[in-house]
């Protein structure tokens, strides 16, 4: 393996729960974001909005401070399966949610994508749309050292300031 191969992969630090939710001790239902869109207690629920087809969401373990799922409240598990009206739906929440982040937290870029089926890296058999925001000088001390990004705002801290900024953004 080259030098270059061994370095390329981030490693993670997981919070104690993100580490138990990554081997598999989840709530005991049968879709995560079934359990969110009906409000099941045992399911951690950092939603900001919801529309009629779609619901806008804290992730629970975020890449970056502000990192949003958008997925729709109709259990499907393929993008092909998406109607013209979800589809746009999670659009305009998508350019809603990225107009907030510019605006209020100073978000320069963003990774916007789906992790479509598990060889892709998706581990809820439910779609939705990762809005990740990017900031300037990223890049961290464990970034460049250890090749290791540590998130350090809570989520459900950003849930509260997302949701104030949702009501009031238009």
């Amino acid at each position: 393996m080259s030098s270059y191969e061994e370095h390329s992969h981030r490693k993670n630090l997981f919070s104690v729960g993100k580490l138990g939710y990554a081997k598999g001790d989840r709530p005991a239902v049968d879709c995560i974001l079934c359990g969110v869109r009906d409000k099941l207690e045992i399911v951690p629920n950092l939603t900001i909005a919801s529309t009629d087809l779609s619901i806008v969401s804290v992730n629970l373990f975020p890449y970056n401070p502000g990192h949003i799922i958008i997925f729709p409240k109709r259990h499907i598990t393929t993008y092909l399966e998406l109607t013209e009206e979800e589809a746009s739906d999670i659009h305009r929440l998508t350019q809603k949610t990225m107009r907030i982040l510019e605006s209020h937290w100073r978000v320069q870029g963003f990774n916007l994508g789906y992790n479509l089926g598990k060889n892709s890296g998706g581990s809820i058999p439910h779609i939705h749309e990762h809005i990740v925001p990017r900031f300037p000088n990223e890049a961290g001390f464990l970034d460049v050292f250890a090749n290791t990004r540590v998130v350090i705002y809570e989520p459900y801290k950003m849930l509260e300031d997302l949701k104030k900024l949702w009501n009031e953004f238009e």
